[in-house]
C-alpha cells in the first residue's frame, strides 16, 4: 500500500464520523421548533420537560408551532416570577399512527418528558393516550377533536378544545329551521368520519329527519372514485347534503360536485365544523367551489388582546385568526400555571441557561424502567389543567364570494338567534376579555329554545338563489317518471273510473278523485311528471283490496296512491297520507218501512201504550171521585149499582166533548172537575197534534236503527268490496266475518237490500257516507241512512313513509278545499253534493209517540186533588154526624157517619132512610081568570 493510500484511509476515518455527527445535528436541528432557539432565562429556574408532536408540514401543525411559540413568549413575559419553566421538546411526524407512537415513547423514554402536547390527528391520539395513561403522562390535545376520544374514560388525556359532537345540535337546529326531513350524509371514511355519524343520526331522528343515505369515501380517492359516488347521490331524490372531511378530502369533492353542476339552486350543502375551521387556508378554486355552502363554527369574540396577538403573528396569510392556533396558544398557557402549581421542592438548586430539550440534568427525581418510565410529576400536572371546555356558542355561516357570511348564532340554551345574546365564555381567559364585561351588542334572549327560521338571515344558495330549496327533487333517470298507483273499480266509479279505448287500448281516467288531484298539481310551486298504474290483473280486473294497492308503496312497485283511500290507523304506520280532501265517516244503510199513514190502527200510534192506559186510570178514579163527593147531597148520582157506576164513568168520560146536564152541588167536586178539564184539554190537544204529524208527514221508518240489534239477530250486512269497512265491522262492531257479504256496486247494493237477510241478500250496508250518498241519490224513496257515525279522518293521497312531497301535496289540497269556487263544480260535476229530493234522507228514526212521562206531572196533580177532596169531605161529614143531634141524623149511628157504599140500598134501589124527591112534581097548577 503506497503512501498517498493510507493518507486517504486516515481522512475518511476521521471524516466520517464528523460527517455522520453533522447529520445528526442537522436532523436534530430540522426536528426542532423555532420555539427552541435560546432565550436568557434567569438563574435558579426549575425546568419541566414537555414533549410536542405535531406535522408541521401540516396546515394544523405549522398554525400549531406559530401559536405555541408566542404562547410562550408572552406566558413567560408576563409571568417572569415564576420559578419554573416549560422545557418544550418538539418531535415532527407525518400522519402515521406509528411515526407518532415512536416519538411518543422516545419523549417517555429518552427525554423523561412530564406532558405531551398534541398529536394533531385524532387517530395519532388514540394510541398516544394509551401509552400517556401506561407511564402516567397527560396527553394534552388541542386539535383532536372526534367524539371518540373521551376525557372521562381516559384519565390522562385532556381535550382543550371542542369535540365534533358538540355541534351536532347546532347542525339539527339548521336542518329544523328550514324544515329539510331527508339528509344524505358524504364523510370520510376513518375512524374520525365515521366517530360523528351515530350523534347526526340521532339528533335528526329526533326532528324527524331521515337519513336516505351514506356516502362514504376513502381519503386516498381518486378523483373518478369521487366522482362516482357523487353521481349516485344526484341519482336519489334528496338534495340536502351534510359534509363531514378532512380540509384536503373536502377540497376535492367540492370541485368534483362543481365540475358535475351539483352545486345549483336546488341543492343544500352544509359543512362541520372539521372543515369550517381550516376554511381560510384553502385555495381560490376551492373556495369558488364552495359558493352558497352553509356551515357551523364556534364563535369568536373579536377583543383588543385578540388583536394584539394578531399583530405578533408573522406577517402573511398566518396572521388570520384560527381556531386550532388559538386552542394551542391557550393550552401552552394552562400548562404554564399547571407546572408553576404541580411544582416540588427539590433537593438542590439546578441552573439552566438554555431550554434546549437534549439537556441531561433532570428536574425532578425519576424513576427508570427497563420498558416505559413512570412520570412522577404528569398527574399533579394534571390536577391543575382546566376543567373541560364548557359548552360553546356556534355561527351559522354562508360561503359568498369566499368570505364566510355570519347569518345566525346557536346556543344550546336558547337555540337560533340573528344577535349574539350572550357573550361567549372566552377560550383561555388571557385571550379574550373578562366574561363580566359585557359589550353592548349583546342582547339578552326573549323566549325559550328557537329553531325558527326567522331567526337567521336569508342566506344565499348555490346558483346565487335566494329562494331556498326545497332539499329534494323527483329524479328522472333514463327518463323515469313518477308511479302512481289507481284502484280499478267495477262501482262507485264516481271517484275513480278507468275507461280503455276499444281500438288503442289506452285508458283514460276521470272521477272525482282524478280531478282533485288534477288540480293540487297545478297549485304545487314545481312540476311532477307521472304515469299512472292501475291496479289490476291481465283481465283488467282488481287484484286485491286497497291495503294490498298501498303495500305496493312499501314493495317499490309504485311512488304513490291516488284514489278514494282513506286514511285510517292501521295504514299509517306504514305509509303517509296527505290532508283529506273529502270528509268521511262509515255509516249503515237500510231499507225503509211502508208508509205509516196506510195503517188502520195509525190512530194508535199517537199515544204509547203506557199513556192510553194512565190515561184509562185518570178517568176512572176521577168518576169515582165525584161520585163519592156527590152522592150524599145529589140525588142525580143515586140509583142502582149499575147506574151510580154507569153515571160516574159516563161524567168523566163526557168531559173530552161536551158539558154535563148533570148538576154539581159540592164545591169539592167543582174544584176536581176544574182541574180534570184541564188535563183532559192538555192531552185531547197534544194526541190532535201527534195524530195530525202522523198524517201528515211522510215518516221514512226504517226496518232496523241500532247496529247491535243485527248482531244479536245474527242478520247478514254488506260492505263495499276492497273496503277497509270489513276489519271495521269484525273489529269494532263485533260482526262474525261469515254474516259480512262484499258487495261492489249501487246496484248490488240494491238488490241485496230489496231481498232482505233471510232470502240471499242483506239486512243493512255498512259503508262510507260519500258511497252512500251516491246510492241514495238513485234510490232515494226506498232506503235511508240510519245509526250513528263511525268517524274516519277522510280520503287523502298515499306516499311512502317521510315522503317530502307529502309537505307540499297535503298543503295544496288544503288550499283547494278552502276555495269553494274550484271545489264545488268538482263534488256537483259527481253528484256527490246531496240532492234536493234526499236532503231530509236522515230524518231522525226515534219513536215520536207520546208517553206517560210527557204527562206524568198532570196526573200527579189532579190525582193528588181528587183524594185530597174524598178525604176533606169524609171529614167533615164525621164532624157533622159527632155535633148534629140523632134525629138529624136520620136515625145513623155516630160512629157511622157515613154508609158504606152498597149497603143501604132498598130494594127498589133508594136508601131506605132518605126522601127522594125526584117523583114528587114541583109543577103547580094555576087557576084560569
Amino acid at each position: 500500500m503506497s503512501r498517498n493510500d493510507h493518507t486517504f484511509l486516515a481522512i475518511c476515518f476521521f471524516c466520517i464520523p464528523l460527517i455522520l455527527l453533522i447529520r445528526l445535528d442537522q436532523r436534530q436541528v430540522r426536528a426542532a421548533s423555532p420555539a427552541q432557539r435560546p432565550v436568557s432565562v434567569s438563574p435558579l429556574k426549575d425546568m419541566v420537560k414537555v414533549g410536542v408532536i405535531i406535522d408541521e408540514n401540516s396546515t394544523v401543525g405549522m398554525l400549531a408551532a406559530r401559536y405555541i411559540d408566542v404562547a410562550l413568549s408572552d406566558f413567560y413575559d408576563e409571568h417572569d416570577g415564576y420559578r419554573t419553566r416549560v422545557d418544550l421538546c418538539y418531535r415532527n411526524t407525518e400522519k402515521g399512527v406509528l411515526d407518532a407512537a415512536s416519538a411518543a415513547l422516545d419523549l417517555m423514554e429518552n427525554e423523561r418528558v412530564d406532558a405531551i402536547l398534541g398529536p394533531g390527528w385524532s387517530s395519532q391520539a388514540r394510541f398516544i393516550i394509551e401509552l400517556g395513561a401506561k407511564a402516567r403522562v397527560p396527553i394534552i390535545s388541542f386539535s383532536a377533536t372526534c367524539p371518540f376520544l373521551s376525557p372521562a374514560r381516559n384519565q390522562f388525556f385532556v381535550r382543550t378544545a371542542y369535540d365534533d359532537a358538540s355541534q351536532v345540535k347546532a347542525i339539527q337546529a339548521v336542518v329544523q329551521a328550514f324544515g329539510w326531513r331527508e339528509v344524505v350524509l358524504i364523510y370520510e371514511d376513518t375512524v374520525c368520519g365515521n366517530g360523528l355519524i351515530p350523534y347526526i343520526t340521532d339528533a335528526f331522528q329526533a326532528i324527524d329527519t331521515r337519513v336516505p343515505y351514506r356516502s362514504v369515501i376513502h381519503p386516498s380517492a381518486e378523483e373518478i372514485d369521487i366522482l362516482t359516488e357523487l353521481v349516485e347521490v344526484m341519482n336519489m331524490p334528496t338534495r340536502v347534503f351534510l359534509v363531514h372531511m378532512t380540509a384536503s378530502l373536502r377540497s376535492r369533492l367540492f370541485l368534483q360536485a362543481k365540475k358535475s353542476r351539483m352545486l345549483n339552486d336546488e341543492t343544500v350543502w352544509i359543512v362541520t365544523d372539521g372543515l369550517t375551521t381550516l376554511l381560510d387556508p384553502i385555495g381560490r378554486r376551492v373556495a369558488e367551489s364552495m359558493q352558497g355552502v352553509i356551515g357551523v363554527r364556534p364563535h369568536l369574540h373579536q377583543s383588543k388582546r385578540l388583536e394584539r396577538l394578531q399583530k405578533k403573528l408573522p406577517i402573511g396569510r398566518s396572521r388570520d385568526i384560527n381556531l386550532f392556533g388559538l386552542w394551542a396558544y391557550d393550552t401552552v398557557w394552562a400548562l404554564g400555571d399547571a407546572v408553576e402549581n404541580a411544582r416540588r421542592p427539590l433537593p438542590h438548586t439546578t441552573v439552566m441557561t438554555t431550554t434546549s430539550c437534549r439537556t441531561k440534568g433532570g428536574v425532578m427525581s425519576l424513576n427508570n424502567f427497563s420498558s416505559t418510565r413512570i412520570s412522577d410529576v404528569g398527574p399533579e400536572i394534571l390536577q391543575w389543567l382546566l376543567p373541560p371546555v364548557a359548552s360553546p356558542m356556534f355561527e351559522v355561516f354562508n360561503v359568498v364570494n369566499r368570505t364566510e357570511r355570519v347569518i345566525g348564532y346557536w346556543t344550546r340554551k336558547h337555540g337560533l338567534s340573528i344577535k349574539v345574546h350572550v357573550p361567549l365564555a372566552p377560550f383561555a381567559k388571557k385571550v379574550m376579555e373578562s366574561p363580566n364585561k359585557v359589550p353592548s351588542r349583546f342582547n339578552k334572549p326573549k323566549g325559550g329554545y328557537s329553531t325558527s327560521i326567522n331567526d337567521l338571515q336569508p342566506p344565499i344558495w348555490p346558483g346565487g338563489s335566494r329562494r331556498q330549496p326545497k332539499g329534494w327533487v323527483i329524479p328522472a333517470v333514463k327518463g323515469s317518471k313518477m308511479r302512481i298507483g289507481v284502484p280499478v273499480k267495477s262501482g262507485f266509479t264516481q271517484f275513480f273510473k278507468i275507461e280503455w279505448d276499444t281500438r288503442t287500448g289506452e285508458p283514460s281516467y276521470s272521477g272525482f278523485s282524478y280531478d282533485v288531484f288534477l288540480e293540487v298539481l297545478k297549485r304545487l310551486p314545481f312540476a311532477i311528471e307521472y304515469e299512472f298504474k292501475p291496479f289490476m290483473n291481465a283481465s283488467r280486473q282488481s287484484t286485491g283490496s286497497y291495503d294490498d294497492m298501498i303495500n305496493q308503496i312499501n314493495s317499490g312497485e309504485v311512488d304513490a296512491v291516488v284514489g278514494d283511500t282513506t286514511i285510517v290507523a292501521k295504514r299509517s304506520n306504514s305509509v303517509d297520507f296527505t290532508l283529506p280532501y273529502s270528509q268521511t265517516g262509515v255509516s249503515m244503510l237500510v231499507v225503509i218501512k211502508d208508509d205509516e199513514r196506510r195503517n188502520m190502527w195509525i190512530f194508535l200510534k199517537s199515544l204509547k201504550w203506557d199513556l192510553w192506559l194512565t190515561t184509562g186510570l185518570a178517568f176512572v178514579f176521577t168518576g169515582f171521585a165525584i161520585w163519592v163527593l156527590e152522592r150524599r147531597k145529589n140525588d142525580d148520582f143515586n140509583g142502582s149499582r149499575s147506574e151510580q157506576l154507569g153515571l160516574s164513568l159516563w161524567f168523566s168520560f163526557s168531559t173530552l166533548v161536551f158539558a154535563h146536564r148533570e148538576k154539581i152541588i159540592s164545591n169539592w167536586t167543582r174544584m176536581v172537575l176544574v182541574i180534570w178539564v184541564f188535563v183532559v184539554l192538555i192531552i185531547t190537544q197534544s194526541y190532535t197534534a201527534s195524530l195530525a204529524s202522523f198524517l201528515t208527514v211522510q215518516r221514512l221508518q226504517p226496518k232496523f236503527v241500532d247496529a247491535l240489534d243485527l248482531v244479536k239477530d245474527k242478520q247478514y250486512v254488506g260492505y263495499q268490496r276492497g273496503s277497509f269497512v270489513k276489519d271495521l265491522l269484525i273489529q269494532q262492531m263485533n260482526f262474525s266475518e261469515s254474516m259480512l257479504i262484499p258487495y261492489g256496486s249501487a246496484e248490488e247494493y240494491h238488490d241485496a237490500l230489496s231481498k232482505g237477510s233471510g232470502n240471499g241478500g242483506v239486512a243493512a250496508i255498512f259503508d262510507e257516507i260519500p258511497f252512500i250518498q251516491l246510492f241514495l241519490a238513485k234510490y232515494c224513496s226506498q232506503y235511508t241512512m240510519v245509526g250513528p257515525t263511525y268517524k274516519t279522518d277522510g280520503l287523502g293521497f298515499v306516499f311512502p313513509m317521510r315522503s317530502p312531497l307529502v309537505s307540499y301535496i297535503s298543503r295544496a289540497v288544503l288550499n283547494l278545499t278552502e276555495d269553494k269556487a274550484a271545489m264545488d263544480p268538482i263534488e256537483r260535476k259527481y253528484s256527490l253534493s246531496q240532492t234536493p229530493s234526499c236532503q231530509d234522507q236522515r230524518t231522525p228514526t226515534s219513536d215520536l209517540s207520546l208517553s206517560v212521562k210527557s204527562f206524568g206531572g198532570l196526573f200527579i196533580i189532579t190525582g193528588f186533588a181528587s183524594l185530597s177532596a174524598i178525604m176533606a169531605e169524609l171529614l167533615l161529614c164525621k164532624w157533622h154526624h159527632l155535633h148534629l143531634p140523632t134525629w138529624a141524623r136520620g136515625g145513623r149511628h155516630p160512629a157511622r157517619p157515613f154508609p158504606p157504599i152498597g149497603s143501604n140500598f132498598s130494594g127498589n134501589g133508594l136508601p131506605s132512610t132518605w126522601t127522594l124527591q125526584r117523583s114528587k112534581s114541583k109543577i103547580i097548577p094555576l087557576n084560569s081568570p
